[in-house]
C-alpha cells in the first residue's frame, strides 16, 4: 500500500468523521425524532415559527406556542435525539472498525564513541511509517444485540416520555388558558352588575327626588353600585393576574396584552362517552404515554440483565494489520545506515475467555436485575397513577357536565327574575330590596355560568390528557 493510498483513506477517515457526514445518519436512527419539540401536534418546523399573538388568540395557538418553546419540551425533545444517537453507537457494534495511523519525523542520530572515532556515527534522516488496523466483533453471545435491545428500549422510553411531557404541558395550558377566559368572563359580568348597579341607583335617586320612595331606597342602592365597583375592581385585577399566567405559558412577556374569545364560544358541553370509566382506566393503564415509557424503562432494565451477563462470556473478532515504513536499516555500531523500507502484513483471529474477573461480573448482573425491578415497580406505580387520574378526571367531567348545564337553568331564571323586579320596582309595587336581591342573584347567576363553562371545559381536556389522548382535534 503506498503513502498515497494511506492518505487518501485518512481524508475518508475524517471525511466520515465530520459534522457533515453524521448528517448523513448511516445507521438511520433518526426516523424516531420528531422535527419539533412539539412532536406530532405540531408535526412541520415552519408551524413553530410565531409572530404577534392573534387577536383573539385561539387554544390551538396558544397550545402550539406553548409546546414548541417551552424548556421542558425541548428538554424531552434533546433526550429522544441523544437516545437515538446511543442506538446507532449500539448497531455500528456490528461493523468493523479500522483505525491508521502515520508518522512523519526529521530524524538527527549522532552516536560519539570515546577513543573510537571509527565506531561514531551521525545519521540525518526523514523517516515515515504508516499502518492500517483492523477488528471486527464476529460472535460474542448476543452482548451486541442486548445492548441493541437496551437502547431500543431506552428510546421508546423517552419517546413515551416526551409524548408524556407534551400531555402534560398542553393540559396545563388549556387550564391556564381557561382560566383567563373566565377571568374575562367574570371581569365582563362585573362590568354588567356595575352597570344594572348603577341603573338602579339612578331610579332609586329619582323615585327619591320625586317623593314617592325614602331615602334609605338611594342609600341602598348606592351602597350596592359600590360593591358592584369592588368587584369589578377584584376582577380586573384577576383578570390581569391570569392572562400574565397565560402569556407566561406560551414564552411571551407578562405584560404583553392579549385578547381572548369568549368562554361561552365554540363547543358546548356533552358528557357523552362510548366507553365506561372502568373501560377508560384499563385503556390508559395500557397505552398512556406515562405507561408505556415505564413498560420501556422495565425492558430496557431486562435488556441490561442479558447484557452485562454476556459480556463476561467470550468474543471471537477477525483482525488484521499492514504497516509500512522507511526506517534506514545499518549493519551495526559505526557502519553507515542505507535506505531500506519495512513492510509488516497479517491477519486472524482473536479469541477473548475472560477466565476471572474478581467476581465483579457477579455483582454486576446482580446490580442490574435489582434495577429490573426497581423498573418493574415503577411501572405499577405508574399504572396505579394513571388509574387514579383516568377516575378523578371523569368525574370531574361528569359533574362539570352537569353544572353546566344546571347553571344555563339558573342564569335563565335569574335573568326572568330581575326582568320582573325591575318591572315592578319602575311601577311602584316593588320594594328596593327586592331588586337589589335580584340584581345580585343575577350577577351571581352569570358568574357561575362563566365559571361552569371554563370548568367543563378543562375538565373535558383534564380527561383527554389523562387518557394519553390529547391532539390536534383537541384545541378548540
Amino acid at each position: 500500500m503506498s503513502a498515497r493510498r494511506m492518505v487518501l483513506i485518512a481524508c475518508a477517515a475524517a471525511l466520515f468523521a465530520s459534522p457533515s457526514a453524521r448528517a448523513f445518519d448511516v445507521l438511520r436512527t433518526a426516523g424516531g425524532i420528531s422535527a419539533t419539540p412539539a412532536g406530532a401536534i405540531v408535526p412541520d418546523i415552519a408551524g413553530c415559527q410565531f409572530g404577534p399573538p392573534a387577536r383573539p388568540l385561539l387554544l390551538s395557538e396558544a397550545v402550539e406556542r406553548a409546546l414548541c418553546g417551552n424548556p421542558k419540551t425541548r428538554a424531552a425533545w434533546a433526550d429522544v435525539k441523544a437516545q437515538a444517537a446511543g442506538v446507532g453507537v449500539a448497531r455500528a457494534a456490528y461493523l468493523p472498525t479500522i483505525t491508521g495511523n502515520g508518522q512523519f519525523v526529521r530524524d538527527n542520530a549522532v552516536t560519539e564513541v570515546t577513543g573510537h572515532p571509527n565506531l561514531s556515527s551521525a545519521t540525518l534522516a526523514t523517516v515515515h511509517a504508516e499502518s492500517l488496523s483492523l477488528n471486527w466483533t464476529l460472535y460474542d453471545f448476543g452482548a451486541r444485540g442486548a445492548a441493541l435491545r437496551n437502547v431500543s428500549a431506552l428510546l421508546a422510553a423517552s419517546q413515551s416520555a416526551q409524548n408524556a411531557t407534551l400531555q402534560s404541558l398542553f393540559a396545563a395550558v388549556a387550564k391556564d388558558y381557561y382560566a383567563a377566559q373566565a377571568a374575562a368572563g367574570a371581569l365582563e359580568v362585573a362590568l354588567d352588575v356595575e352597570h344594572m348597579a348603577g341603573d338602579s341607583a339612578k331610579v332609586a335617586s329619582t323615585r327619591v327626588d320625586k317623593g314617592i320612595a325614602p331615602i334609605s331606597d338611594a342609600l341602598q342602592a348606592q351602597t350596592a353600585y359600590t360593591r358592584a365597583v369592588l368587584d369589578r375592581v377584584k376582577a380586573q385585577g384577576t383578570w390581569q393576574t391570569a392572562v400574565g399566567t397565560l402569556a407566561s405559558a406560551l414564552n411571551l412577556s407578562p405584560d404583553l396584552p392579549l385578547e381572548l374569545p369568549a368562554v361561552t364560544d365554540g363547543v358546548q358541553p356533552d358528557a357523552a362517552f362510548a366507553q365506561s370509566v372502568g373501560e377508560l382506566m384499563e385503556d390508559a393503564r395500557r397505552t398512556h404515554p406515562s405507561v408505556m415509557a415505564a413498560q420501556a424503562q422495565v425492558d430496557a432494565a431486562a435488556a441490561k440483565v442479558d447484557q452485562t451477563r454476556a459480556e463476561g462470556l467470550p468474543s471471537l473478532s477477525l483482525v488484521s494489520k499492514y504497516s509500512r515504513n522507511n526506517q534506514p536499516a545499518t549493519l551495526g555500531l559505526g557502519i553507515p545506515e542505507y535506505p531500506a523500507t519495512g513492510r509488516e502484513w497479517y491477519v486472524g483471529v482473536q479469541l477473548t475467555i475472560p477466565f476471572f474477573e474478581g467476581f465483579s461480573r457477579t455483582y454486576q448482573v446482580r446490580q442490574t436485575q435489582a434495577q429490573l425491578e426497581k423498573q418493574q415497580d415503577a411501572l405499577d406505580g405508574v399504572r396505579q397513577q394513571v388509574g387514579l387520574e383516568v377516575w378523578n378526571s371523569y368525574q370531574a367531567v361528569q359533574t362539570s357536565t352537569d353544572t353546566a348545564k344546571e347553571s344555563a337553568a339558573l342564569l335563565d331564571i335569574a335573568q326572568r327574575s330581575f326582568a320582573a323586579a325591575q318591572r315592578r320596582y319602575l311601577a311602584g309595587v316593588g320594594n328596593i330590596l327586592e331588586l337589589l336581591n335580584a340584581q345580585m342573584a343575577l350577577a351571581n347567576a352569570q358568574q357561575q355560568r362563566v365559571q361552569a363553562l371554563a370548568d367543563w371545559r378543562s375538565a373535558r381536556l383534564r380527561l383527554a390528557g389523562s387518557l394519553g389522548r390529547l391532539g390536534p382535534d383537541d384545541m378548540r
